[in-house]
């Protein structure tokens, strides 16, 4: 059974960081594709940051310059760093990992952001 678990979610001010982390069961790159999305009330999931298995990246442009998505296989761990946060990069943050055709996702972590 594949399990992601998300942590490192909280609340800071604005232009604070956080690092959240998506624990995968399991081998890291035995994902040919990982994310972070977000989903801010009364709003879509959308994706924030996201990796492939071949170490590709991309970004929202609303994130560009501020956040990084990272892997580590020693810990089967995926990151998220996310520096000088807004109050609109507040929602609840999701991991998802696909593996061959099939989607994971974690519970979600709640990152809040006050001005």
């Amino acid at each position: 059974q594949v399990q992601l678990v998300e942590s490192g979610g909280g609340l800071v001010q604005d232009g604070g960081s956080l690092r959240l982390s998506c624990a995968a069961s399991g081998s890291i790159f035995s994902f040919n594709f990982m994310g972070w999305y977000r989903q801010a009330p009364g709003q879509q999931r959308e994706l924030v940051a996201a990796v492939t298995g071949g170490g590709s990246t991309n970004y929202a442009d609303s994130v560009k310059g501020r956040f990084t998505i990272s892997r580590d296989s020693a810990k089967n761990t995926m990151y998220l760093q996310m520096n000088s946060l807004k109050p609109e990069d507040t929602a609840v943050y999701y991991c998802k990992g696909i593996r061959l055709v099939k989607d994971y996702w974690g519970q979600g972590t709640q990152v809040t952001v006050s001005s």
